[in-house]
Formats: structure tokens, C-alpha cells, sequence
């Protein structure tokens, strides 16, 4: 199997990054080192908080049989959902894939239009008919999670074409997984990226798991170096830790920034792990159960939070608040979504015939 224990960050070059002096020597340099001001890194964590508790919610539904069809969620990857989507302006794209429900919440989707979406209500955003894997909303640039392993790429790639095109100065980010880095569309977008000098990041999110086949398995540069796949197409590429929403958020910032300013496409890889299986009741039988222990030490949630009070940004007491308060808005939100009428059989061919 391959080596799955928690990795230290990586730089653009492929190296292992310097420590600094310690977490509390980091996490006093926060706004320095990022930028970011204080409020938007409390909203960080605010936002990764909101995804933890819709996905924990979701898989209480699909185990209570209250979710139709198959539901794959994202506990323990909240920290590359959110560091990607905070380097982007609501005018940006991204498309998104079969584990999208944090992509969507990142990018700044309503969460009681996903909950109504699942339960298969009329108040969805597809009005109940797509369900977990084709959530999309235009309105925020989310041009749709899509249960095709690599389907999003060359939507992702025409939407880079049309920003070029119009003379606008958004990008287009791809979020896909280490399962779809061998499908071919992968390397034909690229290619044409490349010569077109478009404004797309392609974001995989290697949690070492394409459903139950790993990465060792399927990947025959035994390095499992896959920013590496970027030099046949002269794209630059960085590695990141998926676990730490800082370094997520710096990796991309830096790849949408060479985009928007007419640098064209870059990869970018964040090494993270998903903590349950591909989807809401997978028994993981193809991994050891105590792999994911290391990796839980790695939360990004409590460790993003420990940093914000070791740098006097927030208290206990207002973590406790901020954890409250998204377990409420969940809350509100299944309210919603079971208040909701369900689809009129008449409207069956509505959207569907012109």
C-alpha cells in the first residue's frame, strides 16, 4: 500500500518547507504571513465548520434512509474545499465533482437549498432532481458537481476559454480527485490550456483513494509525484498540505493570481485524506481502520481554531460559539428542507423539452 502518514508541507519545487519555531511562533504571523485580515481567517475556520457539520448531518440522513441514491462526503478534506474558494471572487468558476457538497458551501452556496436538494425537494437548487452529485448554482460561478469522474475538466477549460475570450479577467478552478489524474480528458485539457495560455487551476485533491483503488495502485511513477504529470505540458505545479487550510490557501492564491494575470494554467496538488469511506456506509475493507488515525491528529478544523487562540485572534469560548452556531444553521437548514413541498408529478418533463 502506499505510504499514507501524514506528509509536511511541500514547496513549489517539490521540496519539504523549513520549519518555523514552533506552532505558536507560526500561528503569531498569521495576518502577517498571509495577508488575510483577521476576520477573513476566522471565516476560514467559520466556513470549514459549516461543511464538518452539513456532511456529518448528511450521513445521519443517508444512514436513516432520508437521502436517495449514493452520498460521498468530505470529513476530514474542509481545509482545501475552503483554502481554494477563498482566493476566489464570486465572478470566478469552478466546477466540482462527486464529493462537491463543500464546494459548493466554500464558493458560497445556500445551505438550505443543498439540504432541500438531498431530501428531494421542489425548493432545491435542481429542484429536488439532481439530488448530491449535481448541485450547481450560477449565481456564484459553481457550474455544477458532477458524478463523471473527470467530467468537470473540460467545463472548467471552456470556462477559462470564455473569460479569455470576452476579455474578462476571471478563472476557472477544477476540483478533482487523484482517482481522475489518469483519465484522458485531464491531459487533453491540459494540452490545449497550455497552448491557449488559459485561466484555469486544476485542483486535485489527492486523498489517496479513487473509491478503493490507492494511489500505488494506479499510479505507475511510484514517487506518486502527480503535480509532476504538469512539466509535459509546461504548466507549473505546487504541492500543498490539504490538511492546513493556510497552505491550501496560499498554493492557489498564487496559482489564480499567474492565472488572472494572464499567466495561464497551473496544477495544483493538496495531499489530504478523507476520514470515512468513498461514500455514507463503504465498509472499508481495501484500508486498514487505524490509517486514518494519524491523519485525524491533522484535523483541520481543531488545529485551524488551536491557531487563531495562539494568536490571540479567538478564544475558547468563541470557537465553542462559532461551532454552535453552524450546527444551528444545519439545523435551520433541514428545517427548510422538510418544510418544503415535494416535486408535482405534472412538472415531470419541466426543464426537460424546450
Amino acid at each position: 500500500m502506499a505510504d499514507q502518514r501524514p506528509q509536511g508541507k511541500t514547496n513549489a519545487a517539490g521540496g519539504r518547507s523549513p520549519k518555523a519555531g514552533g506552532r505558536k511562533a507560526k500561528a503569531a504571523k498569521l495576518v502577517e504571513t498571509t495577508g488575510l485580515r483577521p476576520d477573513e481567517l476566522i471565516g476560514l475556520l467559520q466556513r470549514m465548520m459549516l461543511i464538518r457539520e452539513f456532511e456529518e448531518e448528511c450521513a445521519r440522513l443517508y444512514r436513516a434512509g432520508r437521502i436517495r441514491g449514493v452520498t460521498h462526503t468530505y470529513q476530514g478534506q474542509e481545509a482545501v474545499a475552503v483554502g481554494v474558494c477563498s482566493t476566489l471572487n464570486v465572478s470566478d468558476f469552478i466546477t466540482s465533482t462527486h464529493r462537491g457538497h463543500a464546494h459548493v458551501i466554500a464558493k458560497g452556496g445556500d445551505v438550505n437549498l443543498m439540504m432541500a436538494e438531498l431530501l428531494g425537494k421542489a425548493t432545491g437548487y435542481c429542484k429536488g432532481r439532481g439530488g448530491s452529485m449535481h448541485i450547481a448554482d450560477m449565481s456564484q460561478g459553481i457550474l455544477g458537481a458532477n458524478g463523471i469522474v473527470g467530467g468537470g475538466m473540460g467545463i472548467a477549460v471552456g470556462a477559462a476559454l470564455s473569460s479569455k475570450m470576452l476579455g474578462r479577467d476571471t478563472v476557472a478552478v477544477c476540483f478533482f480527485g487523484d482517482g481522475a489524474m489518469n483519465q484522458g480528458i485531464l491531459h487533453e485539457v491540459s494540452n490545449i490550456a497550455a497552448c491557449w495560455n488559459l485561466p484555469v487551476v486544476f485542483l486535485c485533491e489527492n486523498n489517496f483513494y479513487g473509491m478503493s483503488a490507492s494511489v500505488e495502485d494506479t499510479l505507475a511513477c511510484k514517487e506518486m509525484n502527480l503535480a509532476g504529470r504538469a512539466a509535459a505540458y509546461d504548466i507549473p505545479a505546487a504541492t500543498c498540505d490539504g490538511m492546513d487550510v493556510i497552505d491550501v490557501h496560499l498554493a492557489t492564491r498564487a496559482a489564480v493570481e499567474r492565472a488572472r494575470g494572464g499567466g495561464g494554467p497551473s496544477y495544483v496538488v493538496c495531499t489530504t485524506y478523507r476520514f470515512l469511506g468513498h461514500h455514507v456506509g463503504d465498509p472499508l475493507t481495501y484500508r486498514d481502520k487505524s490509517a486514518v488515525d494519524p491523519w485525524r491528529l491533522r484535523d483541520p478544523i481543531p488545529n485551524f481554531a488551536g491557531r487563531l487562540v495562539a494568536d490571540n485572534l479567538a478564544t475558547r469560548e468563541q470557537v465553542d460559539r462559532w461551532e454552535a452556531e453552524a450546527k444551528d444553521a444545519i439545523a435551520r437548514a433541514l428545517a427548510f428542507a422538510e418544510e418544503s413541498p415535494d416535486p408535482d408529478p405534472s412538472n415531470l418533463t419541466e426543464d426537460v423539452f424546450a
